[in-house]
């Protein structure tokens, strides 16, 4: 299984991904390959008619991307890992409470 570097026409985002999975989605959006966030987007708005063909979808989506600053691709998988981080600490504090442990209790 051979693994590519591909970046999503709408947003610029970078992932890795199987030859397979590039071409399945390419497919799916007039041979342009469309990161999760973004693949969504556009089948939204097809789905709501807003637009008529996928490859309006997509150059509409391309435009909304382009008035952002920051990519908003990278904005979300930030947020994301910003709540990991959070709940990850909420599960470490909970398990020091049930455990009756507190952050400073050595264990030997």
């Amino acid at each position: 299984m051979e693994i590519e570097s591909v970046r999503c026409e709408c947003c610029g985002l970078m992932e890795e991904c199987t030859r397979d999975y590039i071409s399945e989605v390419k497919s799916n959006f007039d041979n342009k390959w469309l990161c999760g966030l973004c693949s969504e987007a556009v089948r939204d708005e097809v789905s709501r008619r807003k637009m008529t063909t996928v490859d309006e979808a997509v150059r509409a989506h391309v435009s909304f991307c382009g008035k952002f600053k920051d990519n908003p691709a990278v904005l979300v998988a930030d947020g994301m890992r910003q709540m990991l981080r959070r709940r990850s600490g909420d599960l470490t504090s909970s398990a020091s409470k049930k455990f009756g442990r507190s952050n400073s209790t050595k264990l030997y």
